[in-house]
């Protein structure tokens, strides 16, 4: 037993000096262990190797089974040491750089002259803020989680109803009863999860508006009643923000860009006091085609990608209106008033 013995180990010997990997030298001392208990159980009792190899199998198969036990014991504690051990951090990617699969999700964006690699690094460290989760928000939320903005806030204190979804594409059936805002997080999420979306499940209010504002770099204001309107148009012109705003009503759609601080008009500047009632009527109150949110939301989120990477002409002092029953589409020039009661005609200094 003892030659048997010192052959495992001259095995072993040689292997490391031949620099033999560990597995190849184990498999060598295991297959001359199963050659001698193999011996011990095929040969008869008088058989010579028998005797050479200490004439009874059952030392040799103690000693294996307590092989076998120190190597399991080693593995088990092995692995519990990697599982105590904390987890590696995930080597996050510098805020101006992108993950491989970004790269190939944003790969079409890249490849337009006017936003290019820049402009997508723009894009991915904006702030913007969409006011309303509804029939024009659904639209731009969706587009600007799509093309990668990097922080989206949503407010609204609506919950989804059977009657939004004729329209309102950003939420689903099963969602009916969830505030908006949630509703349109896991849309958006679910499309796009290399961004930040914060809801904001409240109505904005004088009182949170200013702080809320100011985390953000754009504006763009969906909403369907002008005291939101007003509300969102005087807190955009006292930072100095741009504001992006459209509105809709049966077959028909508006937008521009408002934004003092750069010479063009505020909302106020346009539309100085709200309609007479029953002349700009609610989508609730007069209907709306199933498609036209989504036809000015989507000049919505272009017009803000356009402006958050400085491509192509904006709409400043521009005024776009849609007839889709027609399919007639209209601009307006529109200029600052001297009298306004929000900006007075001149710049924000905010």
């Amino acid at each position: 037993m003892g030659f048997i013995l010192f052959l495992m180990l001259a095995l072993w010997v040689l292997g490391w000096v031949m620099k033999t990997p560990i597995r190849a030298r184990l498999v060598m001392i295991g297959l001359l262990y199963l050659a001698v208990v193999i011996a011990h159980l095929v040969l008869p009792a008088e058989a010579e190797l028998r005797r050479a190899t200490g004439g009874d199998a059952r030392p040799w198969l103690i000693l294996g089974g307590l092989v076998a036990l120190g190597f399991g014991y080693s593995r088990v504690i092995g692995r519990l040491k990697r599982r105590s051990q904390p987890a590696p951090a995930p080597q996050m990617p510098a805020p101006d750089q992108f993950r491989e699969a970004e790269l190939n999700r944003y790969a079409r964006h890249i490849m337009l002259r006017e936003i290019g690699g820049s402009g997508q690094k723009k894009l991915k460290a904006a702030r913007v803020l969409v006011v309303g989760a509804g029939g024009l928000g659904a639209p731009v939320l969706l587009y600007l989680a799509a093309a990668g903005v990097g922080t989206i806030g949503v407010i609204d204190d609506d919950l989804v109803e059977g009657s939004n979804l004729q329209r309102q594409i950003i939420h689903r059936d099963q969602m009916i009863g969830t505030p908006k805002v949630y509703s349109a997080q896991m849309a958006m999420e679910a499309l796009n999860p290399f961004i930040t979306v914060r809801p904001y499940h409240r109505r904005l209010t004088p009182e949170i508006a200013s702080e809320l504002f100011d985390d953000y770099d754009l504006i763009l204001d969906g909403t369907d009643n002008f005291d939101t309107r007003y509300l969102v148009n005087r807190m955009a012109v006292a930072q100095g923000k741009p504001l992006i705003a459209a509105a809709i009503t049966q077959w028909e759609g508006q937008i521009s860009l408002y934004h003092p601080a750069s010479d063009a008009p505020c909302f106020e500047c346009v539309f100085p006091t709200r309609p007479a009632p029953g002349l700009a009527p609610s989508c609730a109150e007069a209907g709306v085609i199933a498609p036209l949110p989504g036809i000015i939301g989507a000049m919505m989120a272009t017009e803000a990608l356009k402006e958050l990477t400085g491509a192509g002409t904006g709409l400043r002092g521009r005024l776009v209106i849609h007839d889709a029953l027609h399919h007639e589409t209209r601009t307006i020039r529109v200029k600052p008033r001297p009298d306004c009661a929000c900006c007075a005609g001149e710049p924000a200094t905010g």
